[in-house]
């Protein structure tokens, strides 16, 4: 494991609505100055948004939701986290398997009472195995975003790192819907490919038994010009916008856990044990 200085949340330079840190205006983080970010996450965002078109989206539908790539428990697949480092994250360095303890940790101290948000907070950020697995961090990392409409305004980078996508320019695609009707429901909407989808579906594969506002948490707790920008609230129904306040709760743990005070791992995990046996119990296939 490499031994670096671990900085705030990078996520919070691209998101000029957050609020206030313990050492941070959002106003600083909206007037980053030009050149301050890191060349690796400016390249990652790059090749995510030329690369991620429809068809490419359902190539990876394809691929990986047969879940036929490997079979390990949920606590086995956090712990192998340990060798990923998130190219999308120029600030915080330490291995995901932290963040994921932190987040569910922090969850738990909010709300006492609801085992399963616990549990997903401890495994929201698991699907990211597949870079384990050879898939690029391009598409396994990061916010996500529609693909088959026009991209908004409010995704990261996205003046000047989607001219080389074909989509952008297909006529079908990049109107205010494209291929979708109005208020078709997020479920019908294909987002980039990511961590988010990935992990959703193995839980729907596995038959797992998170409440539906967890799976949403999970599903589209990268999707930031929605949950916090407000943008394609044209593709959604009356239930997406039931939930999206549960996704705006998971999100303010996802951002504001992560400290230079790393958690006790071994101490905590038999507590976490017992949540993965009851909602996602034994081996399971991804």
């Amino acid at each position: 494991m490499r031994v670096v200085s671990i900085g705030p949340d990078p996520s919070l330079v691209y998101r000029p609505n957050l609020m206030k840190t313990g050492t941070k205006e959002k106003e600083d983080y909206r007037n980053f100055e030009p050149g301050s970010l890191n060349d690796r996450i400016f390249r990652t965002y790059t090749l995510m948004h030329i690369n991620q078109t429809l068809d490419f989206v359902k190539k990876k539908h394809s691929q990986w939701s047969s879940c036929n790539h490997s079979r390990m428990g949920m606590m086995d697949a956090i712990m192998c986290l340990d060798q990923l480092v998130d190219e999308s994250d120029p600030d915080v360095d330490f291995p995901n398997s932290f963040h994921a303890f932190q987040a569910a940790e922090g969850i738990r101290q909010a709300h006492p009472d609801k085992e399963w948000f616990q549990l997903v907070g401890l495994i929201h950020d698991v699907g990211k195995i597949m870079a384990l697995w050879g898939e690029p961090q391009w598409a396994v990392v990061g916010d996500t975003f529609p693909v088959g409409c026009k991209f908004q305004n409010s995704i990261v980078f996205r003046d000047n790192t989607f001219l080389d996508n074909p989509d952008a320019k297909n006529p079908s695609y990049n109107t205010e819907y494209g291929i979708y009707g109005p208020n078709c429901e997020l479920d019908k909407v294909l987002m980039s490919w990511g961590h988010d989808e990935y992990l959703y579906r193995v839980l729907k594969f596995n038959n797992c038994s998170i409440p539906e506002e967890g799976l949403y948490m999970i599903r589209f707790h990268s999707f930031y010009p929605w949950h916090s920008h407000g943008d394609y609230m044209h593709l959604c129904s009356d239930k997406d916008k039931q939930m999206l306040p549960w996704v705006q709760e998971f999100n303010k743990f996802d951002l504001y856990t992560k400290t230079t005070d790393l958690p006790d791992i071994d101490k905590l995990k038999p507590y976490y044990q017992t949540l993965i046996d009851k909602y996602c119990p034994g081996i399971l296939k991804w």
